[in-house]
C-alpha cells in the first residue's frame, strides 16, 4: 500500500463517514424523530464521529535513535525540511521532544511539558531560527541547572516536508530520544532519558537508529546497542519490520576509504550479533539533504548555499564543449543531490511501513466503525418497517417481551463484570510478582557488592574468624511465590496468569564493583591496613569501615550512594520496561476475554429480536480499535500526573516510576573514641529500606493503572451492549407510541421508511468496496 493509495483511501472512508453523517440527519428530520425518541440514533452518530475524528487525529511516531555525533539533529531536519533542531558537539537532546506536524501557513512553536502538568509551557512562537535558539538556549539552562522546573519533554509544531502532501498523516510526530551516552552527559536524571528512549521503542510506529560512518564501531554505538537490546531481544525479533538502520554522514568517505555497500555487509554482521535479524540499513548524507531541500524551498540563507557550494556542488561539476569544468548552480543541483542524499528514500520507505501496519489498521477499524453504524441504521429500519406492518396488540406483546430479554441480558453482563474484576486481581498479582522480584534481586545484588568488601578485610585481619554473612545476619523474611498468591482462584482463571520477571535475572548488571569505586574514591582506607592499629584486634568486624576523619567518612558515604542509586533505579527502568510491555500482551488477552464474553451476550439478544420480529438483523460486533486504547504507557502517565498534583497540593514530591533519587540511603556515621565508623550492615538496611519504600510506591501506582484499563475495557463493552439494548428498545417505544397516534400515516411513512432503506444500501455497497480494496492492501505477517 502506498503512501498515495493510502491517501486515496483515507479519503474515501473520510468522504463515506461524512456522507453517511448528513443522511442520519435527513433520516431524523424526515421522520421527525427528536428529543428523546432520537437517543438511539444519537448514539449511532456519536460512534461515526468518534470514528472520524480518530481518522484525523491519529497520531504516527517516528523514534529517532542514535549515539552522541551521529548527526541525529541534522537527519532531523532532514525530514522536517528546516534547521529547527540544534546540533552542538555536546549531547543536545537532553529530555524528549517530540516535532509534531502543522499545516505549512500556521506559526510554528516551541513547547515545554513538565512534571504534573498536562498543559505546556509557550516558550516562543516563530519561523525555525526562532526555535532553533530558543531551544538552544533552554536545554542549556536545563544542564546548568539540574532541571529545576521538571521538565519532562518538548514539543515542536511545525510543518514536516516528507509529509506536507499526506493530509492522512496529520498526526505524524518525529521522536527526537537522548541516546544511551547522552544519558550520562546531562546533569539531571539520566535514568528518566534512558526510559523516555525504551518507551519509544514500546510505542512508535517506526525506529530509525542513526549512525555514524565514520564511527559505526565506537563504544558508544555498542553501548546504544547493548543498553536498548539487552533482555529485549524477543520483543526486538516481534517488531523487526518497524526498525531501520541510517548510516549517516557518508559524505566524509574519502577515496581511501572502502566502498559504502561494503561498510553495509559489515554493519549488517555486526548488528546481527546484536539480535536485530535482516537488518535494512540505508545510507545518508544528511547534511547535503537537509542544504538540498532548503535550497528547492528558497528558503537557504547565504551561509546554507555557501556550505552547500563548499561541500556538495563539486561532485555535480559538469565539462563544457572545450572540456573545461563547470559547476551548475545550487539550485540546478539540488534536486539531483536531494535524490543523492539518500533521505527521500528512506521518506518513502519509513512512510510506507507506518501506512501499510498501522495506517492500514487504523483505515480498517474505523471502517469497521463506520460500518457497524451503518448497520445498525438499518437495523432501525427493519425494527420500524416490521413493527408497523404487524398488529398493534401483537407489537405492544413483543415489546414487554423485549423487556424481560433484555434485562437477562444486563444480568447476564454483571456476571461478566464479577469475572473481570477476578481476572483484574490477578493481573494486578502478577505485576506485583514482577515488583518483587525486582526488589528481591536488587537488594540481592546490593548485598553481594557489601560482602565483597567484607570478604577481603575478614581474610587479611590480624585473627581471622568466621563472619556470619549479612544474609545469616539479617533478620528473615517470609517469601510468598507467586503461585500462592493466585493458586485459589481456580483453573479457569488460570489461562490469563501472567508470567512477569521471568527475564529480570540478567536485568541485573554491574559494570564496576563498589570495592573499587571505594577503593579509588579514598584509597588510604581501603588500601592499608587500618584495623592494625586497633587495640583489640579480635573485636574486628570486617562490616565496620573506621575512617581517621569526618570528611572521608562522608566520602564513603558519597560514593556508596551514588553507586547504588543509579543502578537500583537503572534496573528498575528495565522491570518497569518489562512489566509494561508483558503487561500490555495480557491486557490485550483480557480485553479479547471481554469482547468474546460481551459478544455471546448480544449474539442471543439479536438472535431473539431476529425471530421476535421475523427479520433478519445484523450481528452487533463488540469492537475493541485500537485508538480507543491509549497503551499503559499513557496511563501510567495520566495517573503521574494525577499523583503530583496531589502531591504538590500536599508539598510532597513525586516518587513513582521515575527518579534518581528515592534510593539514596541515610548511611549512619558513628564517631568511636578517635575514629568514625559507618557499619555497612546498618548501611545495607538502609537501602534495603529505602526500596521496600520506592516498591510500595510503584506497586500503588501500578495497581491504579491497572484497574483503570480493565475498568475502561469492561466499560466499552458495557456501553456497546447497552446502547444496543437501549436502541431497540427505543425504536420499539417511538413506533408504539406513533401507531397508537398516526395509524392514518402509517402507508405515507412505510414509503418513506423503504425509501430511506433503499438510499442507505448505497452506503452499505460503497463500504463493502472500500473493505475489499483495503484487503488487497492488507499487511502480510
Amino acid at each position: 500500500m502506498s503512501s498515495q493509495e493510502f491517501q486515496a483511501a483515507y479519503n474515501s472512508i473520510y468522504d463515506t463517514g461524512d456522507r453517511l453523517l448528513q443522511y442520519l440527519k435527513e433520516f431524523r428530520e424526515g421522520l421527525g424523530i427528536q428529543g428523546d425518541d432520537s437517543q438511539g440514533l444519537q448514539s449511532i452518530e456519536n460512534e461515526i464521529n468518534k470514528a472520524l475524528k480518530a481518522l484525523q487525529d491519529q497520531k504516527y511516531q517516528v523514534a529517532v535513535i542514535a549515539a552522541m555525533k551521529a548527526g541525529k539533529s541534522t537527519f532531523l531536519n532532514s525530514v522536517i525540511g528546516a534547521d529547527v533542531l540544534a546540533s552542538e558537539t555536546a549531547a543536545c537532546t537532553i529530555c524528549r521532544t517530540d516535532v509534531r506536524h502543522i499545516k505549512p501557513g500556521k506559526t510554528p512553536r516551541l513547547l515545554e511539558y513538565r512534571e504534573g502538568e498536562r498543559q505546556p509551557v509557550t516558550l516562543v512562537e516563530g519561523d525555525a531560527g526562532e526555535i532553533q535558539q530558543k531551544f538552544l538556549q533552554r536545554t542549556r539552562e536545563i544542564r546548568q541547572t539540574g532541571n529545576p522546573d521538571s521538565t519532562t519533554r518538548f514539543e515542536i509544531e511545525h510543518p514536516i516536508e516528507a509529509i506536507s502532501q499526506l493530509s492522512s498523516l496529520t498526526g505524524f510526530t518525529l521522536v527526537d530520544t537522548p541516546g544511551p551516552n547522552e544519558w550520562e552527559s546531562a546533569n539531571f536524571n539520566t535514568n528518566a532519558l534512558k526510559q523516555t528512549a525504551l518507551e519509544a521503542l514500546r510505542t512508535c510506529n517506526a525506529i530509525l537508529f542513526v549512525l555514524n560512518y565514520a564511527s559505526y564501531k565506537d563504544n558508544a554505538v555498542s553501548d546504544l546497542f547493548k543498553d536498548v537490546v539487552d533482555n529485549r531481544k524477543d520483543f526486538i525479533a516481534e517488531n523487526t519490520g518497524k526498525i531501520y538502520f541510517i548510516l549517516n554522514k557518508i559524505d566524509q568517505k574519502t577515496e581511501r576509504d572502502r566502498e559504502i555497500a561494503d561498510v553495509i555487509k559489515d554493519l549488517q554482521r555486526e548488528l546481527a550479533d546484536f539480535g536485530f535479524c535482516n537488518p535494512v540499513i540505508y545510507p545518508a548524507s544528511s547534511r547535503q539533504g537537509l542544504l538540498a531541500k532548503l535550497i528547492q524551498q528558497g528558503k537557504a540563507t547565504e551561509k546554507d548555499t555557501k556550505d552547500f557550494e563548499d561541500f556538495f556542488s563539486a561532485k555535480y561539476a559538469e565539462r563544457d564543449e572545450r572540456g573545461r569544468k563547470v559547476i551548475p548552480l545550487p539550485e540546478e543541483i539540488a534536486p539531483k543531490a536531494l535524490l543523492d542524499s539518500g533521505i527521500p528514500t528512506i521518506q518513502e520507505t519509513v512512510i510506507q511501513r507506518i501506512t501499510q501496519n498501522s495506517g492500514w489498521n487504523l483505515l480498517s477499524e474505523v471502517v469497521a466503525e463506520i460500518d457497524k453504524a451503518a448497520k445498525a441504521i438499518e437495523d432501525t429500519l427493519n425494527t420500524e418497517i416490521r413493527g408497523r406492518e404487524m398488529g398493534i396488540e401483537t407489537l405492544k406483546q413483543k415489546v414487554e417481551d423485549y423487556r424481560s430479554c433484555s434485562e437477562k441480558a444486563r444480568g447476564q453482563v454483571e456476571k461478566v463484570k464479577q469475572a473481570v474484576e477476578d481476572q483484574k486481581q490477578i493481573l494486578i498479582s502478577g505485576f506485583s510478582q514482577g515488583i518483587n522480584t525486582f526488589a528481591e534481586e536488587a537488594k540481592a545484588q546490593i548485598e553481594s557488592e557489601i560482602e565483597k568488601i567484607a570478604e577481603p578485610r575478614s581474610a587479611n585481619s590480624p585473627k581471622p574468624k568466621k563472619t556470619l554473612s549479612l544474609a545469616q545476619q539479617l533478620p528473615k523474611v517470609e517469601k510468598i511465590s507467586f503461585g500462592s498468591i493466585v493458586g485459589g482462584i481456580g483453573e479457569a482463571a488460570l489461562g490469563l496468569i501472567p508470567v512477569f520477571g521471568k527475564g529480570l535475572g540478567t536485568a541485573f548488571k554491574l559494570t564496576t564493583s563498589l570495592l573499587d569505586n571505594l577503593s579509588k574514591s579514598v584509597p588510604d582506607t581501603f588500601n592499608s591496613s587500618f584495623f592494625e592499629q586497633d587495640d583489640r584486634p579480635e573485636d574486628f568486624n570486617p562490616y565496620i569501615i573506621r575512617c581517621q576523619t569526618k570528611a572521608e567518612a562522608g566520602k564513603i558515604v558519597k560514593t556508596i550512594n551514588e553507586y547504588c542509586a543509579p543502578h537500583i533505579q537503572n534496573w528498575w527502568i528495565d522491570t518497569q520496561d518489562e512489566l509494561v510491555r508483558d503487561g500490555t500482551n495480557i491486557r490485550q488477552e483480557l480485553a479479547k476475554r471481554i469482547q468474546e464474553d460481551i459478544q455471546e451476550i448480544s449474539d442471543e439478544l439479536s438472535a431473539y429480536l431476529g425471530a421476535a420480529l421475523e427479520v433478519k438483523l445484523n450481528i452487533n460486533p463488540i469492537q475493541f480499535p485500537s485508538f480507543d486504547f491509549p497503551g499503559i504507557d499513557a496511563r501510567i502517565q495520566d495517573v503521574q500526573v494525577e499523583v503530583t498534583k496531589i502531591q504538590k497540593r500536599e508539598q510532597r514530591k513525586s516518587r513513582c516510576c521515575n527518579s534518581d533519587e528515592v534510593y539514596y540511603a541515610d548511611v549512619p556515621v558513628t564517631e568511636n573514641r578517635s575514629f568514625f565508623e559507618i557499619d555497612l550492615r546498618q548501611t545495607l538496611e538502609s537501602i534495603n529500606r529505602k526500596i521496600d519504600e520506592q516498591i510500595v510506591r510503584n506497586r500503588q501506582l501500578l495497581e491504579r493503572v491497572i484497574a483503570k484499563q480493565v475498568k475502561s475495557d469492561f466499560r466499552s463493552a458495557e456501553r456497546q451492549i447497552n446502547d444496543y439494548i437501549n436502541r431497540f428498545q427505543n425504536d420499539f417505544d417511538r413506533v408504539l407510541k406513533e401507531r397508537e397516534t398516526k395509524e392514518a400515516e402509517a402507508p405515507e411513512i412505510l414509503a418513506r421508511l423503504e425509501y430511506q432503506k433503499a438510499k442507505l444500501n448505497e452506503y452499505l455497497r460503497e463500504l463493502i468496496s472500500i473493505r475489499e480494496s483495503l484487503n488487497s492492501w492488507k499487511p502480510v505477517k
